[in-house]
Parts: C-alpha cells; structure tokens; sequence
C-alpha cells in the first residue's frame, strides 16, 4: 500500500522490538535462588563530551607504560590498564614511585614538572603541556587554545613510551588524552575506561527528557552536571546544574550561619532537613527559623529522603567515620525518624560498616534502598511509625564499585543507581515482586488505558487474567512480570483486572494514547522509507514519513479480536481521529492502524514538515482529545 514503508513488511525493526517487550521489554531474567532479584541494565556510558580534544572522564592521578600497555590510577584508586587504547580491564599491577622532574634550565611555568623523553628532548606539564628540544631553553605550549588546554585542568602526570619520544598520555581532571606525533595532536583514550565520575542522579528520564546526574568536581563548590538525552549514543552532555548551585549556596549560607559545615541538605514544605560533617543532623519546621538537633558518632552526613507526602518522615545517611573517631563498634549508616528529628531510629543493623552515600525509599510498600561503598542494599521498615529495620539484602549484578546514589522513578517501578566510575544503572525495584504494579507496556507507567491497551503486571508472573470479568489474553510471562491484552470490547469507567493479586483498578478511557519509549525515553520511532529506527544519532529529516509505534489508540475499524496479530493486509485502522503535535504544531497524520503482524501494536505514520528549526522537537498524539506522552524526536534538514 502507499507508504507503508519498508520496516513492517520485512518485520525488522519492530519485530525486534516486539520480541524485546514481550520477552520482558525491562526485565525478563528469573530471580536466583537465595537472592533479591536484579536485573541491572546500563544507562548511557562513561565518558562526557567536555569540548576538549577527545571524549572525558573523571580525575586520574598516575598514568604510566608497562610491558606494552598503558595503565592508569583513577581517583578511586582503581588501576586499569589497555594494550590497544579501546578496551580496558583492572589490573593488580603496583604503582610506581612518581619520577622527580629532570633538572632543567628553566621550566615553562611555576610549579610545573618536566619528564626526559630520550634524545635530548623533554616534556613538562602543569596547566598545559610543553615541549622542549633544547634541554629546556625554549618551551613549545602543545595543548593551549584560546587561554584553556584541549586535555582539561588539573594536570597530574605524563608518561613518555619506551623507545618512542614522540608517544605520550597525560592524565588529569578530564582523564588521559594521549598523543603520537610530538604533541601536535591529541585524542582522549577514555572509552570504555570506569572512570565517569557521576556522584548523584539528579533526573530520571521522564517526557522527552532524559537522564541528569551531577558529576563529582576537584573544586570546592563548584558543581558539574551531565546529561543523557534520549536516543543519545556517544556522551555525555554539559547540563545545567542550577539546582545543584542553589543547593550548595544554600548549605554554605547555614554553613556560616552555624559555624561548621553543612555536608547535606533536604526540603520539602516547611521543612528543613541539615547534615553537618561531623554526623549531626539538625531539622527546622518553620523554614529555618528555629533549630533542633541530633548528633551521633559517625562520618558526615551525606543525603536525605523525606517523605513528600509526610515530612516528618525521613531517612538519612552517613559516610565512613573518621579514622579518628572513638566509638566502641560499628558506626551509624541509616537513620530514621518520624516525628522531624525529635528521635533518631539507627536502621543500620547489618549493613556492612563503610560508608552510605544515597537512599530512597516507597512509603506504601516500606521498602528502602542504600547507595554504599558495597553495593546497594534493600530493607523494610515501617517508615511512619518507631520500630526496627528488617536485615539488609544485597542487590546484585552491579559492579565491584561504590554505589553514589540511588533513586525511584516517580511511581516506585523502577530503581536506578549510580555507580562510581560505571555510570546509571537501573533495574525494576525489587519491592514489586512484594507490591505488584500494573503500568502500561508502553512506558512502565500507571495510566489510563482503553479498549486494546498493552498492560504489564511489574512484579508477577500469572497465567489467566479477567478485565471487567472478561477474559484478557495474556501474552507473555516471565518470573517477574506478566504482559496482558485489554479486550477491545471492555466497557466502562474503570477497570479491575482479577489476576488472583490484589490489582488497584485502572481509569478505562476510549482512547489512552502512549508512545512506546525505552528506559532512557528514547521513543520508538522509525523512518518509513528506510526502515531504521530514529534518535539523537539517526535523526528525522523534513519532508520525510515516520513511524510511530503506539499503544492504547482504542477501538478499530473494522473490530478486531485482542490476542490476535493484526492481518498482513489491510490492517483496521483506529476508529477514533488520530492527530499529531511536533512542537504544539500539528501535522499531517498519514495513517493511524494495527501494526500488521503484531498484537496490540498500533502504527500512526506523520509527514514531516519542511521546517527551518531544525535540532530536538517535542511529539505527542491525540486521539479524540486524549493526549499521549511526549516523546523527543531529532530532525534535520
């Protein structure tokens, strides 16, 4: 037919897609025995776009050539080492001593270092790097541009290698950038290297926005943030940190105010919830105006969770105590109160004695997790009441790194972790397979649905599922969850789905429209005449059809049975009017049908505009005046 594109006949694209989702599209391994289940899926990667000469990472301290590779500290104190410059893997090799800069007749800058190359030449670095043939007479700046270096701040080491003047790595605040010709020009080697060093998660993908973590920076109160768009393939990007800005201008106000500072702050309402360095906690409910405090032997405060619904409600953590510290046994790590720090409940119990960095927490299920030096740890406890905390599990599959922070989406259906140097992770929360959430398939958020939607049950396997006393066909199920078809002739204002599980009832629409997105938000898009899928790095272009794979578009013409394939042929199309918004304007909609071969699968095919402002733009549906999510769609000329 005209303009259906090459991608549904061929099956390819969204067959892939349709086997991902109804295979568990977020999370279709089985629990291991004798473990919390985890399933933990990369986010983004490890190196940011910092404009330098090559792709960034965080702070290296040493960088040195060994038996034909090179090796690196991170700040971490981590050794990696590479013999090709793309893969990286831990090394137990030492590291050794730092070489004393050569003798020379002068340096190129105050404080800089210079390293002996062989054959009479000579490199230094401090803020840049130089290069000398003339055992120091005369200096060449190598890595200046317009008053900045292209290998980042913060110098720290350089290595010649053997037998090679003219091959050199530097390492510093950005990481290790190396060059094979003098000097002359340079290239980042942090790919793949464990070093991003991303200290908070900021935002969760949500809309047509993405990830947004801040980054740990050498500076004091100077803050960095990163963010992954959706679709983004290749970095990192500058974000803004405003938010993080305030919050530390806000900390080193009270700082002064209370004469020792402030490692942590927290609000909601009139609440104010301080962590000072030295362990203390100090909450105020009028907005700062009156004070009460807590102290307790251990390291300093480093982030809160406040009940948004309840803020008398909160959990804190704390870092590794000092060295220094007197204390008898193991230091406090979690505590809790429910009365705004009236009384502090030590929830630490066998969680393992180092330091906590970021909790979160689900106040209907009681659930709460830690971000730690080991790990990320899982508990229960009443949040609302006095009481004891359940032992601390593990979560595993994360790597052997410190956990900086961890986080639940808005409906406590996914957890994501940051992890020190390996970045975002994110797996569904563990507490569901105690609390089971029905969301929509498309997204994994709770939602309206109509008659046809793809619904998943986050947290259960089970086999037979009535909506509205009707038989919902179920499609897949695996341990952890289970997909399930509403039927096209379900009627009413709500929904109940009897799954032998206690169900909340879902809105039932005429029409729930939903983009399908990935966990990063990237949505499932795909260019109609080629047949590839679209994002940051395949961008739309104007004057051309696209694809977008839906769900929850409502009743078809003609009807069709749920739990059966669209036909091949002549696919029934929605029955109510589809329209499409890019950027608040609409656009031509070509076609709006079942995706034919697939169950569930609607397919609405847009012309894109020739339009003059060009980069990301927002797209949504609307069928009958029910709006989908938006989605970030990439277009150029």
């Amino acid at each position: 037919m005209p303009g259906s594109g090459r991608v549904y006949s061929s099956s390819t694209v969204l067959g892939l897609y349709a086997t991902l989702l109804f295979a568990g599209l977020a999370y279709a391994q089985a629990p291991a025995a004798q473990s919390i289940f985890a399933d933990w899926r990369q986010t983004g990667n490890t190196v940011a776009d910092a404009g330098l000469a090559g792709n960034a990472s965080g702070p290296a301290t040493r960088v040195w050539y060994a038996d034909g590779s090179v090796l690196v500290r991170t700040r971490s104190g981590r050794i990696f080492e590479t013999s090709d410059f793309e893969h990286w893997q831990r090394s137990a090799m030492r590291v050794p001593a730092i070489p004393q800069s050569a003798p020379v007749s002068t340096l190129p800058e105050f404080g800089a270092r210079a390293i002996p190359a062989g054959g009479g030449r000579l490199y230094a670095f401090g803020v840049f790097v130089y290069l000398s043939d003339d055992g120091g007479k005369s200096w060449e700046n190598l890595t200046e541009f317009h008053g900045t270096s292209i290998v980042g701040a913060g110098l720290r080491d350089l290595s010649v290698a053997p037998g090679d003047k003219d091959e050199l790595v530097v390492a510093g605040d950005a990481g290790l950038f190396r060059s094979v010709d003098g000097g002359k020009s340079w290239s980042g080697i942090n790919d793949g290297l464990p070093n991003f060093p991303v200290a908070r998660i900021l935002d969760l993908p949500s809309g047509d926005q993405g990830l947004r973590v801040a980054l740990w920076n050498p500076t004091p109160l100077r803050n960095d943030a990163a963010a992954w768009p959706p679709g983004n393939k290749l970095a990192w990007l500058p974000a803004s940190s405003r938010d993080v800005d305030t919050e530390s201008q806000l900390r080193a106000a009270l700082s002064e105010r209370f004469g020792i500072t402030v490692t942590a702050i927290a609000m909601v309402g009139d609440s104010i919830y301080a962590g000072l360095g030295t362990g203390e906690i100090r909450v105020s409910t009028d907005r700062g105006l009156d004070w009460r405090g807590s102290a307790f032997h251990a390291g300093a405060v480093e982030r809160f969770w406040i009940d948004p619904q309840d803020s008398r409600t909160a959990l804190a953590v704390l870092g590794a105590a000092p060295a220094d510290l007197f204390r008898s046994g193991p230091s406090a790590h979690v505590l809790h109160t429910a009365n705004s720090g009236a009384f502090w409940d030590d929830f630490t119990a066998n969680l393992p004695d180092a330091g906590a960095h970021g909790i979160t927490a689900d106040r209907a299920s009681g659930a709460i997790y830690v971000a730690a030096d080991h790990g990320v740890f899982l508990s229960y406890a009443d949040l609302g009441g006095l009481g004891a905390v359940q032992p601390w599990t593990p979560l595993p599959g994360l790597p052997d790194a410190a956990a900086m922070d961890v986080k639940l989406d808005a409906q406590g259906n996914q957890l994501w972790a940051a992890v020190d140097g390996y970045g975002m992770y994110s797996t569904l929360a563990p507490h569901r397979l105690r609390d089971p959430s029905v969301v929509s398939a498309a997204d994994l958020i709770t939602r309206a649905v109509a008659p046809g939607s793809l619904v998943t049950i986050l947290g259960a396997k089970v086999a037979a599922v009535q909506a509205n006393g009707l038989p919902a066909p179920v499609l897949a199920a695996t341990a952890t969850e289970t997909q399930v078809q509403i039927p096209f002739d379900a009627r009413g204002i709500s929904l109940s789905l009897d799954a032998g599980l206690h169900l909340p009832s879902l809105p039932l629409a005429d029409a729930a429209p939903v983009i399908f997105v990935s966990r990063d938000g990237s949505p499932m898009l795909v260019d109609a005449e080629k047949g590839v899928l679209l994002d940051a790095m395949t961008p739309a272009h104007s004057g051309t059809r696209v694809q977008i794979l839906a769900a929850g578009l409502g009743q078809v013409v003609p009807s069709w049975p749920a739990g059966v394939p669209a036909p091949r042929d002549n696919p029934p199309r929605v029955a109510g009017t589809v329209h499409a918004f890019l950027d608040r304007m609409p656009v031509e909609v070509i076609r709006a049908e079942l995706a034919a071969g697939y169950i569930g699968f609607y397919l609405v095919e847009i012309n894109i505009p020739r339009i003059s402002n060009y980069g990301p733009a927002e797209l949504y549906l609307d069928v009958d005046g029910a709006p989908s999510n938006r989605v970030r769609v990439y277009i150029e000329p």
